[in-house]
């Protein structure tokens, strides 16, 4: 734990010298940005095993939910300044114009990819990442997807060369490969970002987001996927003990393969999940196939393992009541001032940057 205390004596020692709100959101960008302290220490979890990693999960959230708690209480109190000032320096005439004011505002996307990166990060994932532009073998025959699949054609795939050998990835999965040949299991990683498909309408779009979950050790069972995902489904929409079903479908990387259904209702044209007796599918999932292990040589009669994948545009319009897809990405100032969240006040369940 040298380098979190370490980690945790520098932002102190900075904290102390912030002289402004400008400095703040530096110090802030600085310790979980996308290449911050505390956002390098989270991809170092992968390095780490049994209850060492635990251990090491457990106090590096401590320190993320203290520095979270410092830059808000800090942030607070150059509000209180800059109030006491105003009143005390300035004479404000009520009958003048309200000035205009601008803020900007965290996308609901980033919003939702932080939530769920922090709720797995809690139970022991890491995370993983991996480049937008692919190859063939990645994408898709390293995941034992057929030849003649569906899924190839180029109606669905975005292909970068006549000879389709390289594309913009059309699922977050090729991470799990790159990830599987890069090391040695066991594995527990989840791997947000963007994907590409040729599609567009209400619930479509040619670029989204997916979240891949992948989980590769000894003695592994649908049981502990089945706990993973009944974990996630309660702590994201804030709801205890939703009922969950999951019914058997197919995917070429996993066997059995199930898509995994929630509880809803529909009340006054709005969605209310964990009530009523209508089932709404929000991701799928499964059993590694031994043909994708085999691909990337582990071997089959020592480890197993599940992967599941749910797309985070489609969980942020369920949860925060977003009725088109395609309004994610149009740039709209309205839309997100409206649906957007402030930096320093985010809802009362975030847990902090994880990435």
């Amino acid at each position: 734990m040298t380098d979190l205390n370490k980690i945790n004596s520098v932002f102190v020692e900075k904290l102390k010298t912030i002289k402004s709100k400008d400095e703040l959101q530096h110090l802030k960008t600085e310790f979980f940005g996308k290449s911050g302290e505390i956002t390098n220490q989270f991809k170092k979890l992968s390095s780490f095993q049994g209850e060492e990693k635990k251990k090491f999960a457990s106090s590096l959230n401590k320190l993320k939910d203290n520095f979270i708690n410092l830059i808000n209480k800090k942030f607070s109190e150059f509000e209180s300044l800059e109030i006491n000032k105003k009143l005390k320096d300035e004479n404000i005439d009520i009958s003048l114009p309200i000035r205009p004011f601008n803020q900007g505002k965290i996308h609901p996307v980033s919003q939702v990819i932080d939530e769920i990166s922090s709720i797995f990060s809690e139970i022991g994932f890491s995370i993983a990442e991996g480049p937008d532009v692919e190859t063939e073998y990645n994408n898709f025959t390293a995941l034992n997807t057929p030849e003649n699949h569906p899924a190839r054609d180029m109606h669905d795939t975005f292909y970068l060369e006549k000879n389709k050998k390289l594309l913009l990835r059309t699922h977050t999965s090729p991470v799990q490969i790159r990830t599987m040949l890069n090391g040695k299991p066991p594995f527990k990683i989840i791997v947000p970002g963007r994907t590409y498909r040729s599609d567009s309408d209400q619930t479509h779009t040619p670029m989204f987001h997916q979240l891949e979950g992948l989980h590769i050790d000894k003695d592994i069972t649908m049981g502990h996927l089945k706990g993973c995902l009944n974990y996630f489904v309660n702590e994201f929409f804030e709801i205890k003990n939703i009922k969950m079903r999951f019914r058997p479908s197919h995917f070429p990387f996993t066997e059995p393969s199930a898509e995994v259904d929630i509880q809803y209702k529909i009340k006054d044209g709005k969605i209310i999940i964990g009530e009523g007796d209508k089932w709404l599918e929000i991701l799928g999932c499964g059993m590694v196939h031994p043909n994708v292990l085999n691909n990337v040589k582990i071997d089959t009669k020592k480890f197993q393992g599940f992967a599941f994948g749910m797309g985070i545009d489609r969980l942020a319009m369920l949860k925060y009541g977003i009725n088109d897809l395609r309004s994610f990405f149009d740039s709209d100032y309205r839309w997100l001032n409206h649906f957007g969240f402030d930096p320093l006040d985010v809802p009362t369940n975030y847990r902090g940057l994880s990435r």
